[in-house]
C-alpha cells in the first residue's frame, strides 16, 4: 500500500497539520515540528503531544505514515567545531521531538563542507553526527535525504548516502529519503521509464532499498544534473509525470510516506487524487 501526502502546515499548533493532512485526502504527510528557519523552539507541552496524538488517532494515521523534518539551520557536516555542536544539540532535540509525539522517522538534510574540509571528512563527520544523536536518543529511525548537490552541500549522489551509512554504527535507525527533484537535479534520470528502471537499479546496487524510508515526489524546474533545487508541480517540469506513475505500480515503494514538496499547495489534493489513481 502507497501512503501519499504533502509537506502540510503546523501553523496553530502541530495538530494542525493533521487536519490538514486528512483535508486533502493523503495518506501520509510530513511536518515541522518547530520553525524550520529557527535554532530553538519552545519544548512541546502535554497538551501539544496530546493534542497531535488525538488528531492522528481520529484520522487514522500511524506513525510509519509521518515523515517530519528537521530544521533547515542545521548542518552535521559543518566545518567549524562551534558550528557543528550547535547542529548535534539542534538535531538532538528534533530526535526527540518526533519521538515525544511517538513517531518515527525524522528526515535531514545530510550536511555541506561549505568549501573548508574534503568531501570524505565531511561525510565521515555526518556519520559521526549521526552516531552521537543516535545515542543519545531512542526510538526514532534518522533519515537521510538526497540533496541537489547546490553549493557545497552532499549527499547528491547515491554514493555519498552509502558512504555516510557506511560510518553509521547503529544501521538499523538510518534510512533514506529520496527527493525525485534532487535526483534530478543531482543527474539522476526520471524521464521515461527506462531511465528510472535504471536510476533506481543503481540506487539499489550502492544504497539499497533496504535503506528506504520516504519519498519526496517533485518535479523540477531546474535541468538534468544542474544541481540546482527548483521544485514544480507534476508534469509541469523537466521531469514529466512517467516516474509518478511508475512509482505508483512498483511495489518496492509502499509502506512508506511518499510526500509531494510541490509548489502549488492548491492543487495538491489532486495531485493525490492522480498518485492514488495511478496505482490501479
Amino acid at each position: 500500500m502507497k501512503y501519499i501526502g504533502a509537506h502540510v502546515s503546523a501553523a496553530g499548533g502541530v495538530d494542525q497539520a493533521v487536519i490538514r493532512a486528512h483535508e486533502l485526502e493523503a495518506t501520509a504527510f510530513a511536518l515541522f515540528t518547530k520553525n524550520q528557519r529557527q535554532w530553538r523552539a519552545a519544548p512541546l507541552s502535554e497538551s501539544v503531544i496530546s493534542a497531535f496524538k488525538a488528531a492522528c488517532e481520529k484520522y487514522h494515521y500511524g506513525p510509519q505514515q509521518i515523515l517530519p523534518h528537521d530544521s533547515y539551520l542545521i548542518n552535521l557536516g559543518h566545518p567549524v567545531q562551534e558550528a557543528l555542536e550547535k547542529s548535534r544539540e539542534a538535531f538532538i532535540d528534533e530526535l526527540n521531538r518526533a519521538s515525544q509525539l511517538g513517531l518515527t522517522l525524522l528526515n535531514f538534510h545530510p550536511g555541506s563542507h561549505l568549501q573548508q574540509i574534503d568531501e570524505l571528512a565531511c561525510l565521515k563527520r555526518i556519520a559521526e553526527s549521526i552516531n552521537i544523536a543516535l545515542d543519545k536518543t531512542e526510538g526514532v529511525t534518522a533519515v537521510i535525504e538526497n540533496t541537489a548537490g547546490q553549493g557545497s552541500n552532499l549527499g547528491f549522489r547515491f554514493e555519498q548516502l552509502a558512504t555516510i551509512i557506511e560510518h553509521v554504527e547503529d544501521k538499523t535507525r538510518v534510512g533514506v529519503c529520496i527527493d525525485t527533484c534532487h535526483a534530478f537535479a543531482g543527474g539522476y534520470d526520471l524521464r521515461t521509464e527506462e531511465a528510472c528502471v535504471a536510476t533506481f537499479r543503481e540506487f539499489e546496487q550502492t544504497v539499497g532499498f533496504n535503506y528506504l524510508r520516504g519519498m519526496h515526489l517533485n518535479d523540477a524546474k531546474s535541468a538534468l544534473g544542474s544541481r540546482v533545487d527548483r521544485h514544480h508541480s507534476l508534469g509541469e517540469g523537466n521531469i514529466g509525470k512517467t516516474v509518478f506513475s511508475w512509482l505508483m505500480k512498483d511495489a518496492r515503494f509502499d509502506g512508506i510516506p511518499m510526500i509531494l514538496e510541490t509548489i502549488n499547495p492548491d492543487i495538491w489534493k489532486d495531485e493525490i487524487a492522480w498518485l492514488k489513481a495511478e496505482q490501479k
